[in-house]
């Protein structure tokens, strides 16, 4: 039977389509048990997951939280403005202690690229990556692809368009290492500014301009404007962005039939898309979120519910972690 090989989740980069396409077909059978009348199995009774997050967030969160749950696992959510943390307590501390109470996975998100590379090196259980800085949110773009794939029945062959802040989201490069993987083509599109130079070299198609870019896609994907992340000045204004890179009802009218259109979430409405596209019938964004449930309760259950051989920790290993200064 096939199986997730890594000990842990910490990002796309790498990961054979054999292992996603595991966490698809598996994410396709914990969404059915979402719609009994119980949602809830005990294929993780007796494990105790820590959600652990150093950013705020509200959708990933809360997901893995019910993911977990509805598993029949314990969770200890841990608030960091209200934990040792703000006394100085490093990340690997905060979840060696946890793990000495009997944890049994780590669910990270934090601000800093690489964190959750850097806990698995220190840890000898789970991790599964959240965020982390601009470098990966992994669970998000399984979750994307697994909200393609029940549309179109497919990845390969469908043209993914990825419009934005593509510099600063950490959801455009792992949807880009996986689809790449699973044989789509990604095309993004946003401002030479926000734009990494030279990331054509990893696969991708780029494009500056919105219209003439996204009528022949079957998936658009609009990314948030990311200003916490901004050091400069990217654009002269929001009003300008959503000029040229926002989806509208104008636009909409011209994308392909069949079509659908994402948003990782939480939108700035007006922004990156208006509230008639956001609510139209070719939205799947409520759809995310639901399968965003089913796909973390996948990764659940393959890291710390399945029969695995024992692997420990090096810590004497090499980063695990390896960005490509061009993205």
């Amino acid at each position: 039977m096939s199986r997730w090989n890594s000990r842990d989740c910490l990002g796309l980069r790498g990961v054979s389509r054999e292992e996603i396409e595991l966490v698809l077909e598996t994410a396709r059978g914990m969404k059915e048990i979402q719609t009994r009348t119980v949602k809830k199995v005990p294929t993780l009774r007796g494990k105790v997951v820590i959600n652990l997050f150093y950013e705020p967030s509200t959708r990933t969160a809360t997901s893995f939280e019910l993911a977990a749950t509805r598993l029949s696992a314990d969770v200890i959510q841990i608030q960091t403005g209200t934990s040792s943390v703000v006394k100085g307590e490093s990340v690997v501390d905060t979840a060696q202690t946890l793990r000495v109470m009997g944890a049994d996975g780590c669910v990270i998100r934090h601000s800093v690229s690489g964190a959750p590379h850097h806990l698995a090196r220190h840890i000898d259980i789970p991790v599964i990556n959240a965020g982390d800085g601009t470098n990966e949110h992994p669970t998000q773009a399984l979750l994307d692809m697994f909200t393609m794939k029940q549309h179109h029945g497919r990845i390969e062959g469908l043209t993914v368009v990825i419009v934005g802040d593509i510099l600063h989201s950490r959801v455009a490069r792992s949807n880009m290492w996986g689809l790449l993987t699973l044989g789509a083509k990604v095309r993004f599109v946003g401002p030479p500014t926000l734009v990494p130079p030279e990331v054509e070299k990893l696969g991708v198609e780029v494009r500056h301009k919105l219209d003439g870019s996204f009528e022949d896609a079957d998936v658009i994907n609009l990314l948030r404007v990311q200003k916490e992340r901004m050091t400069a000045n990217f654009f002269p204004s929001l009003a300008e962005y959503s000029r040229y890179y926002g989806m509208n009802e104008e636009r909409l009218k011209r994308t392909k039939p069949g079509s659908i259109v994402m948003h990782p979430g939480p939108m700035n409405r007006g922004v990156e898309i208006t509230t008639e596209v956001a609510e139209s019938p070719q939205s799947v964004i409520l759809e995310q979120v639901t399968n965003g449930i089913a796909v973390r309760m996948a990764l659940l259950y393959l890291l710390i519910g399945a029969e695995r051989d024992p692997q420990p920790v090096k810590k004497d290993a090499a980063p695990a972690i390896d960005t490509p200064s061009l993205f």
